[in-house]
């Protein structure tokens, strides 16, 4: 069976439903899946009730009550369904929209698994909407959120853009009229709110020699160029604002930066999606900015409020999400800044730190991706953190990068032998994945993870070894 035959099950699944309970992920991913589905079941007229989880474990399945509705697993789930058979669920009540890899199960749970269909550049997100689409196709203003979790979940980053299903989604929202395509933009986090020395400042991928990392040095680089960078009333411009012209002058002085020091330029422009329904200047006018802050919601445990923005609030919700954004901006520099000062552990093919209980476990993940740039970035980067609910329980996030990949590298695969190995569970993609194990079998597990690791890189390449 094809995907769509998949997608038009579940939606059969769905409708014959009395109610449904959709249990969901924190992240921007499992978030925008959630609405894009409560919101196309409620305007079925379907009682909707939602759950947040941070993890499928044996923990959170207590927050799933054994009742007679249809419990939808979204952007989790797959690779969980022994725990859903051992929770006592049929294959009556259980429906999985995932993007992750499925776990053998002796209960055939039906599930719309994008990977099933060789589809391994669209998130939960994107399967919910094609399943919301099937319910009812007039609803294409869902299209929008689908893309902030696809982008979210950096579906959207090896291509430097959302490609196959995922980019049909986004057309969706362009005929719709809430999504405007910007082809060959400016790849850089923040164009539609950091003025622009500081979007450069910030930018690593790709890395700017003498600009990345210094945003003063980026805006003396942009004042050599002689664009204007401020408005009429002295404020800085963000790159959305900036004429044609100048923009077109920016990006030609940084291919020629790049080229200067023997650097790509294949990843200085991307396709990148604006949101001319939000405000300008505001992070929900950009795709990745929304999702930043659907994720800030999620990290402080407040995934609801992601939901209500979702939904259309603007005024309590946003403010409070807005907050939230802010401390999690702030305590994710004050997490870099301890990685770059306590510094890593390095082994053969791995570099590594444990921040104890310094910080949230939600965010470590975070951390080890900035931290990736800016440490020795042909070598994956695992961070460990403690769990002050569980302390028994260490949580692992790994980040690594598209050259890796290239190199045979696949964190998912590392983190699932790695944490099987031990007692534990992991999970995730290729280029980001995450484990829960044993505390006191730490030490094991790592030098698990350095051997697969080593492994891999030798299966594509001997001179890795």
């Amino acid at each position: 069976m094809g995907l769509e035959t998949d997608v038009r099950r579940a939606a059969d699944i769905i409708l014959d439903a009395d109610t449904v309970t959709i249990v969901s992920h924190i992240d921007a991913d499992g978030i925008s899946t959630e609405s894009i589905l409560a919101q196309a079941l409620t305007r079925e007229g379907m009682p909707v009730d939602s759950v947040f989880v941070r993890q499928l474990e044996p923990m959170a399945m207590r927050h799933v009550r054994k009742d007679r509705s249809l419990k939808l697993f979204t952007d989790l789930g797959a690779g969980q369904q022994g725990l859903l058979e051992e929770h006592g669920l049929s294959v009556d009540e259980v429906l999985i929209l995932d993007h992750h890899v499925s776990q053998p199960c002796g209960t055939a749970y039906p599930q719309v698994n994008s990977l099933d269909h060789g589809v391994t550049r669209m998130s939960a997100a994107g399967i919910a909407y094609l399943v919301a689409k099937a319910i009812d196709p007039t609803g294409t203003d869902l299209a929008k959120l689908a893309v902030v979790g696809n982008v979210g979940d950096m579906m959207a980053r090896e291509n430097c853009g959302l490609v196959g299903p995922a980019r049909e989604i986004v057309q969706d929202g362009v005929e719709y009229g809430n999504i405007v395509v910007q082809d060959r933009d400016l790849n850089c986090y923040g164009t539609s709110t950091r003025p622009i020395h500081i979007c450069l400042g910030y930018c690593d991928d790709p890395y700017i020699d003498g600009i990345s990392n210094n945003p003063n040095a980026a805006l003396r680089f942009l004042e050599r160029l002689g664009v204007e960078l401020k408005n009429p009333r002295g404020g800085w411009l963000v790159w959305e604002e900036l004429p044609f012209e100048d923009r077109r002058t920016i990006i030609s002085a940084l291919v020629q930066q790049l080229i200067a020091h023997g650097r790509e330029t294949d990843r200085l422009l991307a396709e990148t999606y604006i949101f001319p329904d939000e405000p300008e200047r505001t992070p929900l006018r950009n795709a990745s900015e929304y999702a930043t802050l659907l994720n800030a919601c999620g990290r402080w445990a407040k995934p609801g409020i992601g939901g209500r923005i979702c939904r259309g609030e603007r005024g309590d919700a946003y403010r409070d999400a807005g907050h939230m954004l802010s401390h999690h901006r702030t305590i994710i520099r004050d997490l870099l800044q301890y990685i770059l000062d306590a510094g890593v552990t390095e082994l053969s093919h791995l570099q590594y730190i444990h921040t104890g209980d310094r910080f949230p476990d939600t965010i470590v993940g975070i951390g080890a991706g900035m931290a990736l740039s800016k440490l020795n970035w042909k070598k994956p980067m695992m961070v460990l953190a403690a769990m002050v609910d569980e302390p028994e329980v260490t949580k692992v996030s790994m980040r690594t990068n598209e050259w890796a990949l290239g190199q045979g590298v696949d964190l998912q695969e590392a983190l699932v032998e790695a944490s099987a190995a031990v007692g534990g569970a992991g999970g995730g993609h290729r280029i980001a994945a995450g484990a829960f194990i044993p505390r006191e079998r730490e030490e094991e597990f790592i030098d698990g993870v350095n051997r697969i690791l080593k492994r891999q890189f030798a299966s594509a390449n001997p001179d890795n070894c």
